[in-house]
């Protein structure tokens, strides 16, 4: 039998995004550079239409090449309606991606006073407290998203820049991936496609010198990478992800997570994490980001 005969087959089918995120960042910017690229954008759908959409997608792919569906939840009445469709999308056999649009209080608060407007959850509450709100009622949902995008330190340009980056058809990258360090004591990212604990190397954290540092320092990124092991570790490591990456291709998964974690998310998996991402970047057609999830948080 040969390799050809091996290979799953698929049908025809909608490159099909679902955007949702916390309100101010972004959405509609997002949903607008994704028009500007030929996407068909739905925006405001109610999850409860997702099952009528959902159908007339896998009926006529042809129809909806790349939709784009923007996502409004602030209520967890929601979200039995809202996984209800995501499932059924999946049983017509219609693959989705989920994106999610983030961004941090203070600059959510300044979005808001900046178009003086009230936040959607507000009520008679503070503008600070609607923002919260929605981030609790949203973190299910975030917590399980294919993509998220800080929007923080973007501008309306910078973010379609990014969408563009990550959604045209005008590059060859098949995978983009992100390198996130993290400190288990604040627990482990939840949307890791891979964790690797860096816990055999020894802590600089109980050297003196190298305590106030971060291992985005020479200082620690020297000492962390010549311990004992950890060249060993890089070496295996980048080798064990290459069928990993190629399987990813294959299965046309653009978008990966891979999670390095120590005690504090301070020392070690920042220095490795720094490491691993030059050593993938030499990957043909993969594109990488760095994240520290927990730096300075101590």
């Amino acid at each position: 039998m040969s390799e050809e005969s091996l290979r799953p087959e698929k049908p025809p089918t909608s490159e099909v995004l679902v955007i949702t995120g916390m309100s101010g960042a972004g959405r509609t910017t997002a949903a607008h550079a994704l028009e500007d690229h030929g996407w068909y954008v739905v925006e405001n759908m109610p999850p409860p239409l997702f099952i009528t959409l959902a159908d007339l997608v896998a009926r006529s792919p042809e129809a909806f090449p790349r939709l784009a569906i923007v996502v409004d939840v602030r209520s967890r009445a929601y979200f039995p309606e809202l996984h209800a469709a995501l499932q059924q999308l999946e049983n017509n056999g219609v693959e989705y991606r989920m994106v999610f649009l983030e961004a941090d209080e203070h600059v959510l608060v300044r979005r808001f006073e900046a178009g003086r407007r009230p936040h959607p959850l507000q009520g008679n509450a503070s503008l600070l407290d609607g923002i919260r709100a929605e981030r609790d009622v949203l973190a299910e949902l975030k917590a399980r998203a294919d993509v998220v995008v800080d929007t923080t330190e973007l501008n309306v340009h910078g973010l379609a820049t990014e969408i563009t980056e990550l959604f045209s058809d005008s590059g060859p990258v098949t995978l983009r991936l992100t390198l996130m360090s993290f400190g288990f004591k604040y627990g482990v990212p939840a949307d890791a496609n891979f964790v690797a604990d860096m816990r055999f190397i020894p802590n600089p954290h109980w050297v003196p010198a190298l305590r106030p540092h971060t291992g985005t320092e020479a200082e620690v990124s020297d000492y962390v990478l010549t311990r004992p092991g950890v060249e060993d570790f890089l070496r295996s490591y980048t080798a064990m992800l290459a069928p990993v990456f190629e399987g990813y291709r294959r299965e046309n998964k653009h978008y990966a997570t891979l999670a390095i974690g120590c005690t504090g998310g301070k020392h070690r998996s920042v220095a490795v994490a720094e490491e691993l991402a030059r050593r993938l970047a030499q990957v043909p057609h993969v594109t990488v980001q760095v994240q520290h999830r927990d730096m300075g948080r101590e």
